[in-house]
Parts: C-alpha cells; structure tokens; sequence
C-alpha cells in the first residue's frame, strides 16, 4: 500500500513499515528525488506517491530511474489546494506522509516573502490537517537546521531555541510550530527533521551559485563559489554548527568522502546542467530583476 511523499528527507526505515500508501511532496527535488529512489528500490510491496506541483526548481529527470517501477505513482499537485489534498487522502489511503515541499531559496525570499509563506506554512497547515482527519500513522515534517539562525562556535541540538534570520527559515520555523500543534492538541504522531544543508546530484543550479558565471559547472568556477559566496549571497548565514553526536551514537557516518562526494557532483552537473528549462537563469548573481517564480492565491 501507499507511502505519500511530496518531498523526501531521510527519515529512519521504520518510519515506513506501514502496509498502506506512503505520500511524498515536492518529491522531484534534490534530497526528496533520493529518498524517493531509495523508498522504491528498498520497499517493492509498498506503494510510494509522489506528489509535486513541477515549480520552477523541479525535475522529473531526478526520478528516472524508478518512473516504470510497479510500486511506484505520481501525481501533479499543489499542497495549497486543500479540495486536492482532500481528496487526494480519500481516494489514496495514505499511512505514511513524509512533507519536503517548500520554497527553499534564501535569497529569494526576502524578494517574496509572501509567497514563502503562503507556500512553507499554509501549504504545510493545509497537509497536516488532512493527514490528520485522515488519521495517517505517521507524519513527517521535514524542516531545516536555518531555522536556529547562524552561529560560528555555538553547536545546536534539538533543544536549542529558534532564531531564524531570513523569511525562509522562519516561514519553516512556523511551519514547525502548526505541525507540532497537532501533536499537542490531538496527539497526532509527528516528527519534525531538521536536517543540515546537502549536497550532490539533483540540486537545482541556484544551489550551487557562483560568481564567475563559468558555464558548465567545473572546477574553476567552484573554487570561486567558495572564496566569494560572502559577497555574493550576503543574506545567508554563515555557518549552522550542529552537534551530532546522537546520531553517530546510533552508529551512523557518512559513506562517502567529502572529496569523492564533491567530484562526483561536479562531474554530475557536466552530464545533467540542463536537466531544468532555464538552467543558465540560476547562476544570476541575486538579486534578479525578473522573479522566477510569482505569488497566486485565491
């Protein structure tokens, strides 16, 4: 049966053994679309949905690899619809529901501070409340660590208080705290991720932003990125210390080296850069005169 994912995180197995549909949102995006192939590969007798609304960043390319698969389904959505949401819970019978969608870009955030809300927390209130009246066994909420602010020595852990400096990690923040109402209120069971920044395959361009507008991406020009992203995307913070040693309790490291992990990117943005219309568009130094993307709301 269904897992229902709009987006995917890495949520702990378990999470998934459930015998009905599991739901993903915004599940072509760069961390989603490999939880997404994962989920397929790893659980064959359990269906995984895939809803998105192919926004501007989305690529359906990033999930290729599992399209023709049985257990596999997707569905064009708007989270911010909750006729669709609705029915889309009714006719699915969903148990899982794992939630990465989100304008996710910092910069461009404080250009539509609008629709970052409107998108990141009454698309998230709108999912929350019809997975609970459909009484899913699970909901995750996948968040981000920007929702703590920056900080160069201090380390944050689930406890620490939350700062956030842009209108993109505090529209996840509130998010967060309709998500947690939930379980406060009627003891829905929720989980809230905040994960740290990623990188690899699969990231729109505007993820990896340069200044030297070298095209494709190669060496070079990531280089640059390194020494001048202070200039170049002075709204971001700099740096989100996150102290680890719970998951590495568990027995968790990462599998692949940071200088394999980084070379297998760059050669996989030469192969993939116009796996997205517009790619060119992205490497723009911010900010941009012409939004790529403008606010609709009913």
């Amino acid at each position: 049966q269904p897992f229902l994912a709009p987006a995917l995180f890495f949520p702990p197995p378990a999470a998934f053994l459930s015998r009905s549909p599991a739901g993903t949102y915004r599940g072509t995006g760069s961390a989603a679309s490999h939880v997404v192939v994962s989920l397929v590969r790893n659980y064959p007798n359990y269906l995984i949905i895939n809803l998105d609304k192919l926004d501007y960043c989305a690529s359906l390319k990033n999930l290729e690899t599992v399209s023709e698969k049985e257990n596999y389904k997707f569905i064009q959505g708007d989270i911010c619809e909750p006729h669709f949401i609705k029915q889309l819970f009714e006719t699915e019978k969903i148990d899982i529901v794992l939630h990465f969608a989100a304008q996710t870009h910092v910069d461009l955030s404080f250009w539509h501070a609008l629709e970052f809300t409107y998108v990141n927390v009454y698309g998230t209130n709108v999912l929350v409340a019809a997975a609970h009246e459909a009484n899913v066994e699970k909901f995750v909420y996948v968040s981000t660590d920007e929702v703590y602010g920056g900080s160069t020595d201090q380390e944050f852990d689930e406890s620490s208080p939350k700062c956030p400096t842009n209108p993109y990690a505090s529209s996840k923040a509130a998010a967060e705290c309709f998500v947690q109402s939930y379980w406060e209120r009627y003891q829905f069971p929720v989980v809230i991720t905040r994960s740290s920044n990623v990188y690899g395959p699969h990231q729109y361009p505007e993820k990896v932003n340069n200044l030297s507008s070298v095209y494709p991406i190669n060496e070079r020009s990531l280089i640059v990125f390194l020494v001048c992203f202070i200039f170049h995307r002075p709204t971001n913070d700099l740096r989100y210390p996150m102290n680890s040693e719970k998951m590495h309790s568990l027995g968790w490291r990462p599998k692949v080296p940071w200088k394999e992990g980084i070379k297998k990117t760059i050669e996989w943005y030469k192969e993939n850069f116009h796996n997205w219309k517009n790619a060119e568009k992205a490497l723009e130094p911010f900010p941009v005169t012409e939004p790529f993307a403008q606010l609709n709301v009913p």
